[in-house]
């Protein structure tokens, strides 16, 4: 019997607008371990919530009542961000991360390749574009049978830094070009279909 094919990569959009946390019909349960999605994320009542570019039919898996939308400005305490390609991290991770400082997350999620699909990101590429943000991982998971994701916060000492010597830029609308190099450069793994 031929080798089974692997899936085709996540089909790429356009990268729309911030959107509000939705709502889902599943179980509630993702990924391999067959814990909730809202405890995988740290998702509770209240909490300032946004989709960024999600995929068009993906919606959160039993999300708690009580999560809000981000504030007018993009502010949110929890940011769970899609990324289908190593390049649209360095273009959108910076201001992902101005939206969630100073002690928000954002989980920044890519194609799983457990599942199937072909992707130039792996956990070392984000923490790499992390870093150099001055955020840091805290948690990896399977977020549902297509995405991995990791969730990144403002490094303790950043938050103190940042606050007494470095102004809040204000977020790039997307699609909007980068300004200056982008920050990080990590080492994109070559992957073949």
């Amino acid at each position: 019997m031929p080798p089974k094919s692997p899936k085709p990569s996540v089909t790429p959009k356009q990268a729309a607008p911030s959107k509000a946390a939705g709502t889902s019909s599943t179980s509630g349960t993702s990924g391999t371990s067959g814990a909730p999605q809202a405890r995988k994320l740290g998702l509770k009542p209240g909490l300032r919530t946004a989709l960024d570019a999600p995929p068009e039919d993906w919606a959160l898996a039993g999300p708690p009542d009580g999560l809000l939308p981000s504030d007018a400005d993009g502010a949110a305490d929890v940011i769970v961000a899609f990324f289908r390609a190593a390049g649209e991290i360095t273009d959108r991770l910076p201001a992902l991360a101005d939206r969630v400082f100073p002690a928000g997350a954002v989980w920044a999620l890519w194609p799983r390749r457990a599942a199937g699909h072909v992707s130039d990101i792996t956990d070392d590429v984000v923490r790499c574009c992390a870093l150099d943000l001055g955020l840091v991982d805290v948690k990896v998971a399977a977020v549902d049978e297509d995405w991995s994701g990791l969730r990144l916060v403002w490094r303790t000492s950043n938050r103190l830094a940042r606050r007494s010597h470095m102004p809040r830029r204000s977020p790039r609308p997307p699609g909007s070009p980068s300004t200056g190099p982008p920050p990080c450069s990590p080492q994109i793994p070559s992957v073949s279909p």
